[in-house]
């Protein structure tokens, strides 16, 4: 089970009274504070690209969530899963590391917020979900389990289409006999994870239905 850290002393802004996906800036990265905000309806992620850039809490007015059932798979990624295996945990500095590789373009993932989701993994809060095959890791995303939330980070790929089977993958580990109370968070709705079945809710609907995802048992795979 995820080991509560002790609570922020930081008051994050209520979004609904901000008028931009920006909601605040400053505060840190200690483990309290990074699940205060997800529980606030805000995630961490650093203002600009400067190195010492302060950090930013963002909650969008328009939110990427996936629902429950939402996930588009497409034919030649049902063939793609065969070729893959699902691992949760297993590589987890690994797949963080590879997201957060400064070639890749619009790269934010910086050594603090690096950093920070390690501490989180250790304590059971951050997971991810790993796509291998040949005993090789070929692809795999990161995020925050909090409840019925899974607030998706980041992913990569290595091979064709292995990041996508890793979201297929977590989709399968949240269905279960909760799924229509759990939700996947994206943040913003880009082009690729719509063609997946993302979806764009307003900020409104998102924070009125965020209090009964937390309030579902976590997935047996993060508990």
């Amino acid at each position: 089970m995820p080991i509560d850290p002790p609570p922020t002393p930081w008051v994050f802004p209520d979004p609904r009274a901000v008028d931009d996906d920006l909601v605040g800036i400053g505060a840190d990265l200690e483990p309290g504070t990074v699940l205060g905000a997800y529980r606030a309806g805000l995630f961490p992620m650093p203002f600009d690209d400067r190195p010492r850039a302060p950090m930013g809490w963002w909650s969008p007015e328009r939110r990427g969530v996936l629902e429950p059932g939402g996930l588009k798979v497409s034919r030649s990624l049902h063939r793609s899963c065969r070729r893959f295996e699902i691992r949760v945990d297993t590589a987890f500095e690994e797949v963080i590391e590879a997201c957060a590789d400064p070639a890749r373009p619009h790269g934010w993932i910086s050594n603090g917020i690096r950093s920070a989701y390690l501490r989180l993994h250790e304590l059971g809060w951050v997971h991810s979900v790993e796509a291998w095959r040949d005993g090789r890791l070929a692809g795999g995303l990161y995020g925050v389990a909090v409840g019925g939330l899974f607030a998706g980070e980041s992913m990569f790929h290595r091979e064709t289409d292995a990041s996508k089977v890793a979201l297929v993958g977590l989709v399968d580990l949240l269905d279960d006999e909760h799924v229509a109370e759990r939700l996947v968070d994206v943040q913003w709705a880009t082009p690729h994870l719509t063609s997946l079945g993302v979806v764009e809710v307003e900020r409104e609907d998102y924070l009125d239905r965020l209090g009964r995802v937390l309030a579902c048992p976590l997935p047996t795979a993060f508990s």
